[in-house]
């Protein structure tokens, strides 16, 4: 079959000694292994090569979908400044922007900056790798996206403390065992690790959970079309991303020599973020009196997060944790 664009920009453009490159790596860390080696996964694969992005990533790509999104955002912003839309808002709403949505900056920045970026250095091929940055690329522009726009709504609204968004991820008992999950996820060294703790997992019971499930369902019925706008992006980036990794997760689950040992490693990996992802979103539920009108249950919107996360799991054939069902 004739290669796609992205297949010829993207397959074999990195060295490797397991396809054609006939000395070993030809650079090493200091006292370190050379390139990428397949140990820094527990992960097995026969040939981590049959990886293709369903995204098909590439960097016209990434620079014409990203620019795009930039424009969503910045015109939303323009056009809620133009009609004096965010003077609108209620107190109640404004102080929910302000804290809880400000706080959402320092999730994503982190997931950016400290899980993805690390772990597309350690993805053991070109494509892999690719995916990963990508996704790194996106975090790290919705905490961009989110602290730009707290500084708009700084500027208009005398009552809007800029900075409160600090104080309640440092401080707020509601936000701790969100920042304690993502801290741990940026703990983790193992690339694959990392990545499907974070999709597969935190992502829908916390990252959609709050965008999706609280911040899109509850603003317009406050008066904000804008922070729908900004999380709506957000949600597109992340289908993005779930569809990449359930790519990557199928392929390890079917793998000729190794299929049986990764269920187990996977389903391991999963119970033990999913027991804390949980956690992290049970403690967001007050949030959700918090505004003056609340269309969505908290309860009703976690169901939904947990059925993702199951029919997902169920999808790819790895073992469904308990805590799922609880």
């Amino acid at each position: 079959m004739k290669a796609t664009v992205y297949e010829d920009v993207t397959v074999d453009v990195m060295p490797d000694p397991r396809r054609h490159l006939t000395q070993n790596w030809s650079y090493a860390f200091a006292n370190g292994p050379g390139g990428y080696p397949a140990e820094w996964t527990e992960a097995k694969s026969t040939d981590w090569h049959w990886f293709r992005d369903p995204n098909e990533e590439w960097e016209r790509t990434i620079f014409k979908d990203n620019a795009s999104r930039t424009r969503l955002v910045e015109q939303s912003i323009e056009n809620a400044l133009g009609e004096a839309a965010l003077d609108r808002w209620s107190a109640r709403w404004s102080r929910v922007v302000e804290r809880h949505v400000g706080a959402w900056m320092h999730a994503e920045h982190g997931l950016g900056m400290h899980v993805f970026l690390p772990a597309q250095r350690d993805a053991p091929t070109n494509m892999i790798n690719n995916a990963i940055a990508v996704n790194s690329i996106h975090k790290l522009r919705v905490g961009q996206d989110l602290a730009l726009f707290n500084l708009a709504v700084s500027d208009v609204r005398p009552d809007f403390d800029g900075q409160a968004h600090l104080a309640t991820w440092n401080d707020d008992p509601i936000w701790q065992p969100v920042r304690e999950t993502v801290e741990r996820l940026t703990a983790v060294t193992d690339w694959c690790e990392a990545v499907v703790a974070t999709n597969l997992v935190f992502e829908p019971l916390v990252g959609e959970l709050f965008r999706s499930g609280y911040v899109m369902s509850t603003a317009a019925a406050n008066g904000d079309f804008v922070t729908p706008a900004i999380m709506g992006v957000a949600e597109s980036d992340f289908d993005r991303h779930i569809a990449y990794t359930t790519e990557l997760v199928a392929g390890l689950t079917n793998d000729e020599q190794h299929a049986a040992d990764n269920r187990k490693l996977l389903s391991r990996w999963l119970s033990a973020a999913i027991a804390t992802s949980l956690r992290s979103a049970r403690s967001l539920a007050p949030i959700w009196s918090q505004a003056d009108h609340s269309p969505v249950s908290f309860e009703d919107a976690l169901t939904r997060a947990r059925e993702r996360v199951h029919e997902t799991l169920v999808e790819l054939d790895v073992p469904t944790p308990e805590e799922l069902g609880r």
